[in-house]
């Protein structure tokens, strides 16, 4: 039994597995009905409106809907989607068993202890049958899937079949009111006519628990309290017992048949689950539990699931496994399918049987071949299975067999694994003796040697004389020759190794990661799945196509991961060449399925640095999307996407974050929105553009952001328009400030006195020696203000440096900026021959950046006349053509271009290159690695995903008690350093894999702030508290330690065991 998923509970008493979606109900003893994901592991919903126990549920075909039936005597139809019960049919006077919708017609058939069965009509919410006859309470009643039968079980020991023909010609016939309305009138006086009993089956000696129909044959199962399961068979006149299975040890609960199999299911309170071959009629295999009793079985109606509900919750599983064995070399793909190994040439698409093989063991036992190993030099086949606990068949092929009649005998032994690892040798793991056996190809040992690990219980092909020895935790290299360890790896459980094609790469597959390293199991990346992995295939680029149950796709060298597609079946993937995936299904055919590939090789090529690639897949592909540039924006290539990128308003984000100014200025102009002018000019002003910064300041008409700007960059000139703007507006403020920073006293004194502040004019006047205008002010006043004799001028120190922009860091310019550069310098050359250097950067004509963002005159709400203002405006002139223009920075063209521009520019000089971005922090680093331990996200700052994991992981809801552990978890992965004087101190993350002997160290994890060794401590000093009767103390450090252990981090299974 191969278990997929299971829940912890109060006893379930219904399931209901979805038709087509991954969801199964599970119905509580404790009156809850749970929704389920059991692919990804998730409770989806909670419905709690019944009083008492749910004993039955059932999912319809195609509506959104399902039905519960309860203790409460109430059968209730849910909406899943509308997350509400939508009515409540009433009418049983006891205890609800089991109810179901019928496949076709809007019919419902529940079953009570009240003695009777009804069908009910879901749409018209009316009971339209009472089917009497039982005399004891009735366990289970279902419909025939294609007939008009229904089946019911009770606990008066007998099977009832019902014939609801009548009901079907009486309810959906066309006009069927009028046509039986005869008929039904005798019926009404002798008893009901529409659904009638077909059969009694009579042959259990207690009550009859379940009873079910085959899905496909004339055959019912039946299980009862006498233990017992029996097997019916009935035709159009006649029912008859066919034989009866022996086995359980106690009430047989549930009983059903295998949807693809001749099985049958049955489990009991005896705590087992048992298969039965129904051809046979023996016992296959038997699965228990050590508490729990089983009570319901529920089979998937498309998919070879199962699941059954006992006293602790429920599973699902399958029985066997369904997963082909196969080997892919060069271009041919080995397999086997059901009792042939064939051929499937990659190129011809030819399929061959080439030999038969022994016969599978028993259906439902699972004893199917495992895994197959191909030696191409020999021609030689490795099989195993798990036959007799685990075994292996040697198969040597005849070179001409051609249509696989020919069956060789094979060689056999008991080894829980085996693989080639030489020409003429192969490795066999004994775990009765704990050795590994070389064996040569007649099958005979010519060598044992201990594995390299005592709990070693898988091997695989590593390469020519080394095996790849699985253990508990880890992953060994294993040299067989010499008997010694080359490499370990710590790994979740293996189930896969798959090698690229010059055995450099490796990729281990585990039930939800993988792990790709190097050849000696350096360099290991690992990415983790919330979906089952199922299969994989390097790719010729050295990329690693994997498929999940729902998905394919990609994994880069470096671990960056991305779908390439959805599946609606599971696959397991052979080979993967130029567009196309090739792939066997679960029925062990081969598929082919085209596949875009451009998003993986856009990020190889990045990864790789081919940007030559890189730029001739932007230009001629459509790679577009959020994703992409996220992506981009991730790995600090934000100026990539800014080749591709339409949209002004992300390419103005991407060329704001790539300090891009001349990209960002052009959208800009496009946008001409108030934000991003105000972003623009933010962005300008750490780079020190500050004529970048006047433009976008103009633009959103800042003047005091204005005067600030002119006064710290000494340009004395145009604050003193400012100042004439202000006094046009009116604003004193605005007049007072650009006073203050021109250092002009008088026009000080000048506006106070305006304003009616004469003593401060007159203060302002005396200190600064202004006599004439402080007698002057001073005849106004009556009471003159004291003069400090000590008042130092307020005047602004004299500028050095002018209108330059600041200096920046020279760099060597990046690919993707020379070609930017080059594209812009020839556009610029071709549209404006004569244009100055600025204006080509910045796509702007000469005329456009005089008065450049003021715009037309009325815009700046003057004061006046309009006529007034146009004059003052003329004498502004705050961009005229003596102020060089907009400088742009580092262009490159033609020589004589340049010469103008430098002479134009009359020595301003154009800029160094802008500075590069900056790197990726530390903490983004350590969540790249996509731990899904929590501790790790909260070091790293990311609160929100470590609160998810936490939630998942261990259910938890409420995160305030561990608000402040959070925060001092996150505060012990970094350090303070102190920076130069006059600079801000730097944060430094700390690296638990920190190496001093190391030249250079990425991030790798975060220091944590709580171990084992702490933990360990904090639990004696609880233990003393408590013999010394401290109790209220020691009740707050087991609550402290119970808040620590889901933020830490172990290292071992054995920590996790004290843990």
């Amino acid at each position: 039994m191969l278990t997929k998923f299971e829940t912890k509970s109060n006893r379930v008493k219904g399931l209901s597995f979805h038709p087509k979606r991954p969801w199964i109900l599970a119905s509580l003893h404790s009156g809850v009905i749970q929704l389920w994901d059991y692919r990804m592991g998730t409770l989806i919903d909670r419905f709690d409106e019944h009083d008492g126990p749910v004993r039955g549920v059932h999912f319809h075909k195609s509506q959104p809907l399902f039905v519960s039936g309860g203790d409460d005597y109430k059968i209730k139809i849910w909406n899943y989607k509308l997350r509400r019960c939508l009515f409540t049919l009433l009418g049983h006077l006891d205890y609800i068993r089991t109810v179901q919708f019928h496949n076709e017609y809007p019919w419902i058939v529940s079953a009570s202890d009240d003695q009777t069965i009804r069908i009910w009509n879901w749409q018209s919410r009316t009971c339209i049958s009472v089917l009497t006859g039982h005399n004891h309470y009735v366990m289970c009643a279902s419909f025939h899937p294609k007939e008009d039968l229904v089946v019911s079980a009770s606990l008066d020991q007998t099977v009832r079949v019902w014939d609801i023909g009548g009901l079907r010609k009486k309810t959906v016939a066309p006009g069927g009111e009028e046509v039986l309305r005869l008929p039904q009138m005798n019926a009404d006086l002798f008893g009901g006519g529409d659904a009638v009993v077909k059969y009694v089956l009579e042959g259990h000696d207690r009550g009859v628990n379940w009873a079910g129909f085959h899905p496909t044959l004339p055959l019912i199962v039946s299980g009862a309290d006498d233990r017992q399961v029996k097997l019916w068979r009935y035709n159009e006149s006649k029912a008859w017992e066919v034989d009866t299975l022996r086995g359980h040890t106690n009430n047989v609960s549930c009983v059903m048949f295998h949807a693809r199999q001749d099985l049958i299911i049955s489990n009991s309170e005896d705590k087992s689950i048992r298969v039965w071959d129904m051809s046979k009629r023996t016992g296959v295999q038997t699965f228990r539990r050590e508490h729990d009793r089983f009570w319901i079985l529920s089979a998937h109606p498309e998919i070879n699931l199962l699941a059954a509900g006992h006293d602790g919750g429920m599973i699902v599983f399958k029985l066997e496994r369904e997963r082909p064995a196969y080997s892919t070399h060069q271009g041919t793909l080995y397999y086997v399918k059901d009792r042939y190994l064939r051929t499937y040439d990659f190129a011809t698409q030819r399929d061959n049987p080439l030999i038969s093989i022994r016969r599978p063991g028993s259906a439902g036992a699972n004893q199917g071949p495992k895994t197959l190993s191909y030696n191409p030099a020999e021609n030689a086949l490795l099989i195993t299975s798990d036959v007799d606990g685990g075994s292996y068949e040697l198969y040597m092929i005849p070179k001409e067999s051609a249509r696989g009649d020919t069956a060789p005998e094979a060689k056999r032994g008991l080894g829980v694994a085996a693989v080639f690892i030489a020409r003429n040798r192969f490795a066999v793991l004994d775990r009765t003796t704990n050795t590994i056996q070389i064996r040569n190809l007649q099958n005979e040992i010519t060598k044992k040697c201990p594995p390299p690990c005592a709990t070693t219980d898988s091997i695989f092909y590593a390469g020519t004389g080394t095996l790849l020895c699985r253990s508990e935790d880890k992953v060994t290299l294993f040299d067989v020759q010499q008997r010694t360890t080359l490499a370990e790896l710590s790994t979740p459980f293996v189930k896969y190794v798959v090698w690229n094609n010059d055995m450099t790469q490796v990729a281990l597959l585990s039930k939800h990661a993988i792990i790709i390293a190097d050849k000696k199991l350096q360099n290991a990346q690992t990415v983790h799945e919330t979906i089952r992995v199922k299969s994989a295939a390097w790719d010729d680029n050295g990329v690693l196509v994997y498929t999940t149950l729902n998905h394919i796709k990609y994994c880069l060298p470096n671990g960056d991961n991305g779908i390439i597609r959805t599946l609606d079946v599971p696959i397991y993937i052979s080979k993967v060449a130029n567009n196309v995936v090739y792939a066997l299904d679960r029925e062990g055919k081969n598929r082919q399925i085209q596949v875009d590939v451009s998003e993986y090789m856009f990020k190889l090529a990045l990864l790789q640095r081919k940007y030559d690639a890189v730029i001739n897949m932007i230009k001629g592909s459509a790679l577009c999307g959020q994703a992409i540039i996220t992506y981009l924006q991730q790995k600090g290539f934000p100026e990539v996407a800014l080749h591709f990128v339409k949209d002004e308003r992300t390419r103005f984000n991407l060329a704001v974050q790539c300090g891009n100014i001349e990209v960002a200025l052009q959208s800009a102009q496009e946008l001409d929105d108030k934000d991003t002018w105000y972003r623009l000019g933010v962005e300008a002003l750490r780079q020190g553009n500050h004529q970048i910064v006047e433009f976008s300041y103009q633009k959103t008409k800042s003047f005091e952001r204005l005067s600030f700007l002119y006064l710290i960059t000494g340009n004395l000139e145009k604050l003193r328009k400012m100042l004439k703007i202000s006094e046009m507006r009116g604003d004193v403020m605005g007049r007072f400030h650009n006073a203050m920073y021109l250092g002009d006293v008088r026009e000080q004194v000048k506006i106070l006195e305006e304003c009616g502040q004469l003593p401060l004019a007159y203060v302002a006047a005396a200190t600064h020696g202004l006599h004439e205008d402080a007698e002057r002010i001073s005849q106004g006043l009556t009471d003159l203000p004291d003069i400090n004799g000590d008042a130092k001028l307020f005047l602004p120190p004299t500028p050095i440096l002018k209108e330059d922009n600041w200096p920046l860091l020279t760099v060597s310019k990046g690919f993707f900026e020379t070609l930017a550069a080059k594209g812009r310098a020839e556009a610029a050359a071709g549209s404006k021959g004569g244009a100055t250097t600025a204006a080509a950067a910045g796509g702007l004509d000469d005329g456009a950046l005089d008065n450049a963002g003021w715009g037309d005159e009325l815009d700046l709400d003057l004061g006046g006349g309009a006529g007034a203002a146009a004059g003052e405006e003329e004498d502004l002139g705050l961009g005229g053509d003596d102020e060089g223009g907009w400088e742009m920075e580092d262009l490159e063209l033609p020589a004589d271009v340049v010469a103008a521009a430098a002479a134009a520019s009359a020595g301003t000089g154009a800029g160094p290159f802008v500075a590069p971005a900056p790197g990726v922090p530390a903490s983004q680093r350590w969540l790249e690695k996509r731990s899904q331990v929590a501790a790790d996200h909260i070091a790293a700052g990311s609160f929100q995903s470590a609160m998810s994991l936490l939630h998942r992981q261990l259910g938890i809801a409420n995160f305030e008690p561990l608000r402040q552990y959070f925060m001092d978890s996150y505060a012990a992965s970094y350090a303070v350093v102190p920076g130069v004087p006059g600079m801000p101190s730097v944060l430094t993350h700390l690296d638990r894999s920190y190496n001093a002997d190391a030249p250079t160290q990425p991030p790798v994890a975060p220091t944590l702030l709580y171990s084992l060794p702490q933990l360990e401590e904090q639990l004696k000093a609880a233990y003393k508290l408590v013999t010394e009767g401290k109790f209220t103390d020691a009740l707050k450090v087991f609550t402290r330690m119970l808040h620590i252990i889901p933020l830490m981090s172990v290292a071992s299974r054995k920590e996790v065991d004290e843990v």
